[in-house]
Formats: C-alpha cells, sequence, structure tokens
C-alpha cells in the first residue's frame, strides 16, 4: 500500500524514520527526505556493504563543509563516494548506489557521473538519463544539481543535445531539458550566459511551449521567468509570437506563470 508522508517532522513515526535512516525504503514527500538523517544513513549503507571503511574520510568532508544544509551534505557524501570508489576501483560499489531502494542513496549515486572527468558530456547526459526518469521527485532534482556544472561549461553542446530530450514520451525526462538549463534555477549557480541571452534556449523551449504535461509547463515557465528578469523583452516578444502560432490552454499556462515578475513591475 503507498505510504502517506506525515505533514512535520515531529509526526513522522520512530519506526518509519528508522527504516528510511537504514535505507529500507523510499522517503514519499519532502518532509520525510528533509527529516532523513544523511550521515546515520551513510554509516548504515557502508556497514551493509562491507565498506565501513569509507566512513571516515567521508565524514571529514562534511565537517569540512563552510554550511552544513541537505543539499550541501547531499553534495559531499556524493563526491566522497566518487573519491573512494575511484581510489578503490569500487565499480560495483557505484552500481549498488545506482539500484538502491533508498531514493537519497540513488541521490548520492548522481555526482559521480557529473564529477567524472572521463565522461564526455553526451556520456554524462547518457548515463544521468535514468536518473532523470527516476520515479522519485528527489532523485530527479538532485541528478540536474549534479551535471549543471558540466552542462553551463558546454552550453552550446548541452542545448543540442538536450534538445533531443524534448520528443521524449516520458515527461521526467523532457522536463530535465529545461529545469537543468534554467538562466537562474534553484539551489544552484546562475548560468550567466543565459541569463543574458536566454535567446540560446529556444531550441528546448519552442519545442515545449505546447507540452501537455503541467509538470514540464511549470518548468518552461519557471525558465522564461527566470529569463525575464534580466531580459524582459525577449520574453514579451517570444509571448507576443507564441499568442499568434498557438491558442493552446498549455501554452497560456507557461506564458501566464512566466508573467509573474513582469506583472508585478
Amino acid at each position: 500500500m503507498k505510504r502517506k508522508g506525515a505533514r512535520s517532522t515531529k509526526d513522522i513515526p520512530k519506526d518509519i524514520l528508522d527504516q528510511l535512516n537504514r535505507g529500507e525504503m523510499e522517503t514519499v514527500n519532502l518532509v520525510e527526505w528533509l527529516a532523513v538523517d544523511q550521515q546515520l544513513l551513510l554509516e548504515n549503507l557502508l556497514a551493509q556493504n562491507g565498506r565501513s571503511a569509507y566512513l571516515s574520510p567521508l565524514r571529514t568532508k562534511i565537517d569540512q563543509l563552510n554550511k552544513q544544509t541537505v543539499n550541501t551534505i547531499n553534495e559531499a557524501i556524493g563526491i566522497g563516494l566518487f573519491e573512494q570508489t575511484m581510489q578503490n576501483n569500487d565499480k560495483e560499489f557505484l552500481a549498488i548506489l545506482s539500484d538502491h531502494r533508498a531514493d537519497l542513496v540513488r541521490c548520492w549515486a548522481t555526482y559521480p557521473i557529473g564529477k567524472s572527468k572521463n565522461l564526455n558530456l553526451s556520456e554524462t547526459l547518457k548515463q544521468i538519463q535514468p536518473f532523470a526518469a527516476d520515479k522519485h521527485f528527489g532523485v530527479r532534482e538532485i541528478c540536474w544539481l549534479a551535471v549543471r556544472a558540466k552542462i553551463a561549461e558546454n552550453l552550446d553542446e548541452s542545448i543540442s543535445l538536450l534538445s533531443g530530450w524534448t520528443s521524449d514520451q516520458d515527461e521526467n525526462i523532457r522536463r530535465f531539458a529545461t529545469e537543468a538549463t534554467r538562466p537562474r534555477g534553484v539551489w544552484c549557480e546562475h548560468i550567466e550566459m543565459l541569463k543574458q541571452h536566454p535567446e540560446l534556449g529556444l531550441p528546448i523551449l519552442e519545442r515545449l511551449k505546447s507540452d501537455k504535461a503541467k509538470y514540464v509547463q511549470d518548468s518552461v515557465g519557471n525558465w522564461l521567468n527566470d529569463a525575464s528578469k534580466t531580459q524582459p523583452a525577449f520574453v514579451q516578444q517570444l509571448f507576443k509570437r507564441w499568442e499568434e502560432e498557438s491558442d493552446s490552454k498549455e501554452t497560456k499556462y507557461i506564458i501566464k506563470k512566466a508573467l509573474r515578475t513582469i506583472n508585478k513591475q
């Protein structure tokens, strides 16, 4: 049976939290996701798989963080696991992470893909795609964060490759194309080139302007709302053309969502 998550951390049953911290089940909402003790989950994961020797250097990495948040700890663990598996030539453990039942463990598995210097951009995106299609919201969010730096460093090629994702049958994969390239994004560094030249993103945006999935529509709207903060004229001109080309309710929804900053001015 599908679980319903608690609405606040204090309402999470102890047995559920214990199972989450042991990696025996997935979180079902953001409250649970934030409540998991990632360091305890890591300790349990390593003990369960005979890799407790990795724990000390990983804890050191976490302790050295200037600011410990859910996302910074998540990234530190992911990168730390990448370093340990590379030092120990432990490809088997990377595979275990990628297929683990616990969503936070799968989140950690995305950072080795993003940080690997042995993967070119095309290979990076190919390996991250299964995580972009993951059934869990947390994995889908962390996976684009894990590869965003490489996307920003190779922007033209990234947009060219990701424009092909916009025709995928899976709405999660289509949504990745916009979410990973948002000019401002959430919890991440901005992509200055797209803030100043949002027209570079048109190969992706044009193909999604009438997407049937609200999940995708929201992302496209947020992408263009980001762009409107630095290039409002571009967004307004684009929407004038889109309104002439498409009378769909999907396009109208995207336009309304994207104009929320401009309309406040």
